[in-house]
């Protein structure tokens, strides 16, 4: 994968503090630490601000931890355009570059999975040193020749059409408890917040761009460490359809099920999940 081939954005940049200029886009970051670089991809609707409870761990660890708002997302800017695989894979490669970041470790959550996926399909694996995906839309959730058990794509989109695009905020209020079970009510508030910041643009494209995604030649072409973290009561990317093919498809894959966490199971296996990061990366050195 180190020759893989791509159409280079932009030379990306730092600018203000906190600010990576990529072509169009102002993505917004947060840089904690010293050490190897360790980089989070948020999932649909998160933003930077999801991964804190990974970063101050992973810090005091001696690494060094990035996450970045995604376009459209948290404090990053929001251009009108630019929320397929392809372009938000490019919004990482900006990222690594700007920052000089060498022997990476790309930690996903979500939607954040394929986009790292895309991404060393299309820049290669030679700055990355292992990847970790944590409750991954991958290889795809849409129902198709080669994945009969997916999800009816009339479903998805009607979810857009009476629920995103007509009442989000009840969406919200509806389904933040199945992310994070057992979570206090001020958690949920907290992750509602996030959700409703984001441009609803980038929402109903993000999510499109995850329903026509198909990944299983891409998974099966990674050529570094891969370890998948799964809830087996995760409703948004059902441990089946989702982890348990990854896993299978990877050609270097660890495979850990946490049997009693959802989609969030970052903010709920706070301990479980950073130990097992860590144990990842140190395996590496």
């Amino acid at each position: 994968m180190h020759n893989a081939h791509t159409s280079r954005p932009a030379r990306a940049y730092t600018s203000a503090p906190n600010t990576i200029i990529a072509g169009d886009v102002n993505l917004y970051y947060r840089d904690w630490g010293r050490g190897r670089p360790v980089l989070f991809v948020s999932g649909w609707s998160m933003c930077s601000d999801s991964w804190g409870y990974q970063m101050m761990a992973l810090q005091r660890q001696d690494l060094r931890c990035i996450a970045f708002d995604r376009r459209g997302h948290g404090r990053s800017s929001d251009p009108g355009r630019g929320y397929d695989l392809d372009t938000l894979a490019d919004d990482i490669a900006a990222v690594i570059e700007a920052l000089d970041l060498r022997d990476v470790v790309l930690v996903g959550h979500s939607m954040g999975c394929n986009e790292i996926v895309r991404y060393l399909t299309r820049h290669g694996s030679a700055r990355v040193g292992q990847v970790a995906l944590l409750g991954p839309m991958t290889p795809g959730v849409t129902l198709s020749a080669t994945n009969p058990e997916g999800i009816d794509p009339a479903l998805l989109e009607q979810f857009r059409a009476t629920q995103l695009l007509h009442d989000f905020p009840r969406w919200i209020e509806e389904n933040v408890e199945p992310f994070v079970p057992g979570a206090g009510p001020r958690m949920c508030d907290w992750l509602a917040q996030m959700a409703l910041q984001c441009s609803l643009q980038a929402l109903h494209d993000c999510h499109v761009a995850v329903q026509a995604s198909d990944m299983g030649a891409e998974l099966e072409a990674l050529d570094v460490p891969v370890l998948v973290i799964a809830g087996m009561l995760d409703v948004s990317a059902p441990f089946a359809l989702t982890a348990r093919r990854t896993a299978a498809l990877v050609p270097d894959c660890r495979l850990v099920v946490l049997e009693d966490a959802a989609h969030g199971m970052f903010l709920t296996h706070v301990e479980r999940v950073n130990a097992e990061l860590l144990e990842f990366v140190r395996a590496a050195g």
